[in-house]
């Protein structure tokens, strides 16, 4: 996966003090780097972004946390055309017509399976077919 010479400091000033939330993202940056190895990713101030052509997928941590979310999670973001019905989900809305914002809150390393790549893998192709937005 392609990133910035200053990727690895980035990352650990993102999850400073933060060490469970950093082994998880690193399970997962696992993960997205075999499955989409031309994909870009970018550590920005609140989120560390996946590109494709297009956006597709962003972690963060979670900054207005429910009552009964975990304390230790990271919060996995993609788009995709559709609603996805799950209770994994903890937050999905439509900013634009036919295009949904995911939220997946990630507390354990076991969450970083199948169905959450399947719908990473449907958000990378959603981005490469759209035209036009970032």
């Amino acid at each position: 996966m392609r990133h910035s010479e200053y990727y690895t400091d980035d990352v650990l000033r993102f999850f400073r003090d933060r060490p469970l939330e950093l082994a998880l993202y690193e399970d997962l940056f696992r993960r997205l780097e075999e499955a989409f190895p031309d994909a870009l990713v970018k550590v920005q101030k609140s989120q560390i972004s996946f590109y494709g052509r297009h956006l597709f997928a962003a972690v963060s941590l979670p900054l207005r946390r429910k009552k009964d979310w975990p304390e230790n999670s990271i919060l996995v973001t993609f788009g995709l055309s559709c609603q996805k019905q799950s209770p994994r989900i903890a937050v999905a809305t439509e900013p634009y017509p036919n295009r949904w914002t995911h939220h997946v809150l990630v507390s354990a390393p076991g969450q970083i399976d199948g169905e959450l790549l399947d719908w990473l893998r449907e958000a990378w192709q959603f981005s490469e077919s759209k035209g036009g937005r970032s």
